[in-house]
């Protein structure tokens, strides 16, 4: 549980080896580049960024359409493929020569926005026709020319459109008329094709087609309506024929998919070299270059530059007190999942403890004791298990998180055989109190169990806390801040676990009280003498009564705990009451549904257990993922935590689709 040290390399070496030392320091995955002082006569790299760019923006963008549209195919198809997986490795030598792929990955992307371009205006294409067609459904019985229905020397004649609803009134205007007449050719449900004529004479004709809402044929006087359906569809036909041919054409470029990400990582690399230059100092014919590494990578780095050019001077040294270096932990696979929690915050800074380790176990037991079921626990440790080894290969937050919800699952199932919980069905004696009955008498007052069981939990924690401030200040050679700043209020936290214990009626331990109060007011006293230790006479008064006033604070910590209760009953009795319905019965005697024997009420039964205890699995899963984040930010990264640490980011590590890996 620490941080990796880190060390400091100052570089300078001929321009014309730059881009060869910067693969060097890529292919260690040891160095991150930094910043350089603004040394005497020297100036900024400055590089042309545009061009690559764009390049990078081009090949990532017909990858992402090739992608998108494989993973369609293959799951209409139902056809399993690897091609769409990231995070493949690729050895360091296949990624330098990536360089050779320009020609073929260039010609495939063309190819494939060429494909999707001609298929973007195919569907445009497609999408008019089917509009047209619909339009042209009513005219489809029509086998006369549209001519045919031309106007004379002295009649107009007009073929088209009205909705079917408006025909009634159309007729009945007609009538009032005598010099007009409509015939309906064929109608449907929406439309009616009628031909209207009227004499030229005749005055508000064109009113009463327009107020009836008539269309005129749209469609070529030369063609009939059986002529421009066939037409329409032997078009669609056609469009669909090749839009079916397109998208075997983009699927027969899968076989790229692979390449384009080794390609598209090759160029992401050096556009992140071209955009590095402006953290580099160059002179007439040299180049200046700071980076962090890990102390453990000293000689990695070294043989390193020694093998990429002998024109070259370099030293590594320790960063200066005023230097805050990057952060890299150093944890096991376990811890490695709860390092994104603490991130969420903020990382650790690259002087100070890692509590990553303290704070997964503390997380994992919180967060298995508000779910605190058997049942609960299982499908936690088999859902979350399964995402995670599914995920294998990879560093994503899903796969984390799916961890983190695995190892909660197994304190859940540790707690819930200590409540005898499984879905919320007592299945023997419990060790433990019952969460919603049991009460216990604190002074007379009579108080949940659990609740106090919530409460020295939290006292644990926070005594955690101050143990984390004492290492963390002793480890900077400042023993006696540690012991009176972390060590004696960690006394005091024990000191008032013991008394809440000796204060419990049930407990019948009153000499644990006796214990506890002078405990915790003995080191209280002490604390407080030792506040103002560096301060003058005012200020060692000020900061002792700040370190009284600070047990105020103290207890509302504590407090915060009985969230932990709160969501662990919600979801106890929302579980008891899911599967006293569906099996138990809710009160002695009585049966659930499962147990009636009715066939309904059995498959009701089975849908209640599944649909409930999803949802409160799911509810309970954010309540505690969200205010065990709080309690691990707040309660108990407030003791000692510091953070504003930046991740350490080797160089070239910022790949997308591929994992290198040295030869």
């Amino acid at each position: 549980m620490a941080v990796a040290e880190m060390q400091k390399l100052n570089l300078i070496a001929m321009s014309y080896d730059r881009d060869g030392i910067l693969n060097a320091l890529q292919r260690t995955g040891a160095t991150e580049i930094k910043t350089h002082f603004e040394a005497e006569n020297t100036t900024v790299i400055s590089e042309d960024v545009e061009e690559l760019s764009a390049c990078v923006n081009k090949v990532d963008g017909a990858l992402n359409l090739l992608c998108a549209e494989v993973d369609a195919y293959n799951k209409d198809n139902k056809v399993k493929s690897d091609d769409l997986k990231d995070g493949f490795t690729v050895s360091y030598r296949e990624f330098r020569g990536a360089s050779s792929l320009k020609e073929e990955c260039e010609g495939v992307v063309d190819k494939v926005n060429g494909l999707f371009d001609e298929k973007r205006a195919l569907s445009v294409r497609k999408t008019k026709l089917e509009r047209s067609l619909e339009a042209a459904s009513v005219y489809s019985s029509v086998e006369e020319k549209f001519c045919e229905f031309s106007s004379t020397a002295h009649v107009k004649v007009k073929i088209g459109t009205v909705p079917a609803s408006e025909t009634g009134n159309l007729f009945k205007a007609v009538e009032e008329k005598q010099l007009c007449h409509c015939a309906v050719l064929t109608a449907d449900s929406d439309n009616a094709l009628i031909v209207f004529a009227a004499h030229k004479s005749e005055e508000g004709a064109e009113e009463i087609l327009q107020a009836c809402g008539f269309t005129v044929c749209p469609f070529p006087s030369g063609k009939s309506g059986v002529e421009v359906n066939a037409e329409l569809k032997a078009e669609l036909e056609e469009t669909d024929g090749r839009l079916e041919e397109i998208s075997k054409e983009i699927y027969a470029q899968s076989k790229h998919i692979k390449t384009l990400k080794i390609y598209s990582d090759y160029l992401g690399f050096e556009l992140e070299k071209l955009a590095l230059s402006e953290k580099m100092r160059a002179t007439a014919k040299t180049f200046l270059l700071e980076a962090y590494l890990p102390k453990y990578a000293e000689e990695i780095v070294k043989s390193a530059l020694d093998e990429a050019t002998c024109a070259v001077y370099y030293e590594f040294r320790e960063p200066a007190e005023d230097e805050m270096p990057p952060t890299l932990y150093k944890n096991n696979e376990v811890v490695k999942n709860f390092e994104t929690i603490t991130n969420m915050y903020s990382p650790v800074n690259a002087r100070e403890f890692d509590p990553n380790g303290i704070m997964a176990f503390f997380y994992s037991l919180f967060l298995g004791f508000i779910m605190g079921d058997i049942g609960y626990g299982l499908l936690m440790l088999i859902g979350g298990g399964a995402i995670y080894l599914k995920k294998r290969g990879t560093d994503s937050g899903i796969k984390r998180l799916a961890a983190v919800f695995a190892i909660g699952g197994i304190f859940a199932i540790l707690w819930g055989l200590s409540f005898a919980s499984f879905f919320g069905i007592e299945i023997f004696d419990s060790l433990m109190p019952n969460p919603k009955d049991d009460r216990w008498h604190f002074m007379g007052i009579e108080i949940p169990s659990v609740l106090v069981i919530s409460l020295e939990i939290g006292v644990v924690h926070l005594m955690a806390g101050y143990i984390c401030k004492a290492v963390q200040c002793m480890r900077r050679g400042h023993f006696w801040d540690g012991m009176f700043e972390g060590f004696v209020w960690a006394v005091f936290s024990i000191g008032v676990g013991l008394a809440i214990v000796g204060l419990l009626d049930e407990a019948n331990l009153s000499i644990l009280a006796i214990v506890g109060g002078v405990t915790a007011g003995a080191s209280l006293l002490t604390a407080m003498l030792t506040a103002g230790r560096k301060e003058k006479l005012l200020g060692k008064f000020t900061k002792g009564f700040g370190a009284a006033y600070g047990v105020i604070n103290y207890v509302s910590d504590i407090l915060s705990y009985a969230r932990l209760y709160g969501l662990m009953l919600s979801g106890a009795v929302i579980a008891q009451i899911i599967s006293g319905y569906a099996v138990t019965g809710m009160s002695e005697g009585s049966v659930g549904f499962i147990m009636s024997g009715n066939v309904g009420l059995i498959m009701l039964g089975a849908v209640l257990l599944l649909v409930g205890h999803a949802f409160n699995l799911a509810i309970g899963l954010l309540g505690a993922y969200i205010h065990d984040a709080r309690l691990q930010y707040v309660e108990f990264y407030g003791r000692f935590f510091e953070g504003e640490g930046e991740l350490f980011a080797p160089l070239g590590s910022n790949c997308k689709y591929i994992k290198v890996v040295n030869n």
